[in-house]
């Protein structure tokens, strides 16, 4: 039988286990760069220690405590790819949390995002090999 138009279905789909490790990743890092710009404590990064070479990663926590200072062009210099992606995942993981978080409390359906394994796939080859090229690109410099 089906539900009236209007009236929202009881079942409530699952937030994604993606979507929950992508949010926790984003918190914390934001989390420790509010540490770093509390105390100038970070993680220091384990090539560079090791080899002096920027990882493609180096920066990310300068660059968000950068961020929430509002120094956009501190943030940038400290790692521009991650400044880029990372708002925009951050997007996509808040609207999948909200969109859930409405369904929940049975306030509204928002149409969730949804990628085929293979297109998740392709986006994570992508995203790999894009953050390879920009940390050798980075020590050629």
């Amino acid at each position: 039988m089906s539900q009236p138009e209007g009236v929202l279905d009881r079942r409530v789909q699952p937030v994604d286990r993606r979507v929950l490790g992508l949010a926790a990743v984003g918190v914390g890092g934001f989390g420790l760069a509010a540490i770093y710009q509390q105390t100038g404590l970070g993680i220091p990064c384990l090539l560079h220690g090791l080899t002096g070479l920027n990882c493609p990663l180096c920066g990310s926590t300068r660059m968000a405590a950068a961020m929430l200072r509002g120094d956009l062009d501190a943030a940038w210099h400290f790692n521009p790819v991650v400044m880029v992606l990372g708002p925009l995942i951050g997007v996509a993981v808040g609207y999948q949390l909200l969109a859930w978080a409405l369904e929940s409390v049975r306030v509204a359906r928002l149409p969730r995002l949804k990628m085929r394994p293979a297109t998740v796939d392709r986006v994570t080859k992508a995203l790999l090999v894009l953050m390879i090229g920009y940390g050798i690109a980075r020590n050629l410099v």
